[in-house]
């Protein structure tokens, strides 16, 4: 379970710790992700009240990966999980064009926190699989992404459910933070 999570992992972070925060609205897909990357396949996911954590060891290497649920009604306590934190992946449903407003705004709120001032950002634009879905550019424009000059980010197509696009993010997070990001 995990091996090539685990393997992607320890050959890119040696022996670095890294606590990554998925977060993004309910229904964006962070847990279908995070079980995706974690186990290679999906699994069905009901909505996160709380928090899933996966802790992925090999050798010398501790990944952590917290995965928050979306609800309106958690996103106040998201800021417990933010100390110690080397990067943020923020998933967006793409499809959900009705609540990218929100999207936007509860990403821009996390990002002026203090606590994750140097956290490292990968922004899934997932459901791709989905008609409608607006594409990298479209998601990016909605979100301002351009707005953000003081850390490193990067956005990627992504479909959970298809696993595409998650590996090539990871790829660029793992090269970020060991670029010293985060």
């Amino acid at each position: 379970m995990g091996l090539v999570f685990t393997r992607l992992f320890s050959s890119l972070f040696g022996n670095k710790e890294a606590r990554i925060l998925v977060l993004g609205l309910d229904n964006a897909g962070k847990t279908t992700i995070l079980y995706r990357l974690q186990m290679g396949e999906v699994v069905s996911t009901i909505p996160t009240i709380g928090f899933n954590v996966e802790t992925v060891q090999y050798n010398n290497i501790k990944f952590q990966v917290w995965d928050l649920g979306g609800q309106t009604s958690i996103r106040p306590y998201w800021r417990c999980y933010f100390p110690n934190t080397q990067a943020i992946i923020y998933v967006v449903d793409s499809s959900d064009t009705d609540r990218l407003v929100i999207a936007k705004e509860e990403f821009h709120a996390v990002l002026e926190e203090e606590e994750l001032k140097g956290a490292v950002v990968l922004i899934f634009a997932n459901k791709q699989d989905l008609p409608g879905a607006l594409d990298a550019a479209a998601v990016t424009e909605a979100l301002e992404l351009h707005k953000i000059k003081n850390r490193q980010w990067s956005i990627f197509k992504a479909s959970a459910i298809k696993g595409e696009g998650l590996f090539e993010g990871l790829d660029w997070l793992s090269n970020a933070l060991k670029s010293g990001g985060g």
